[in-house]
């Protein structure tokens, strides 16, 4: 009894010290090199201001390519350069109900979205100042074809 005992107190012990080291690596990285996400109001004031576009990344939380993208496409050099000289960047859920301020409106998240025909994830639009959509694209975009879509988007 004693032996069967003492085995389950051993088992038990290196199960929770199992279970605290996984669950202590699991913290989320910082991504180095991302852009500086602001809210669509923010940006909206600023694109007014600095004569610049916004670019918006819909993304939805357990889409991968949402998550690809934003592990390896948009902290890229090149990337950055092209968003950082002509755009104001904004990532927004596109299922989120987290109430949102555009052209003095408050929205969800999800309508805004909708309305501007993001329906599925990941979709990046170019807007102007006003919120007028100029380009949207909708898909997983490697490094060069994000880049080549914010260029050839009149920034």
């Amino acid at each position: 009894m004693k032996k069967r005992l003492t085995i389950l107190i051993g088992i038990g012990i290196f199960l929770s010290v199992f279970l605290y080291s996984s669950l202590k690596t699991v913290e989320p990285k910082t991504i180095e090199n991302s852009p500086n996400w602001i809210p669509l109001e923010t940006a909206q004031k600023e694109a007014i201001e600095q004569n610049k576009l916004i670019m918006v990344d819909v993304y939805e939380v357990g889409c991968k390519y949402c998550r690809a993208m934003e592990r390896e496409v948009y902290p890229d050099t090149t990337v950055r350069i092209v968003l950082d000289q002509g755009y104001i960047p904004v990532k927004l859920d596109g299922n989120s109900e987290e109430m949102v301020r555009f052209n003095g409106e408050e929205i969800t998240a999800r309508e805004f979205a909708q309305k501007k025909g993001a329906y599925a994830f990941p979709t990046v639009l170019v807007l102007n100042a006003n919120g007028d959509v100029l380009k949207k694209r909708t898909g997983f975009m490697n490094v060069d074809e994000l880049r080549q879509f914010l260029y050839n988007s009149g920034s």
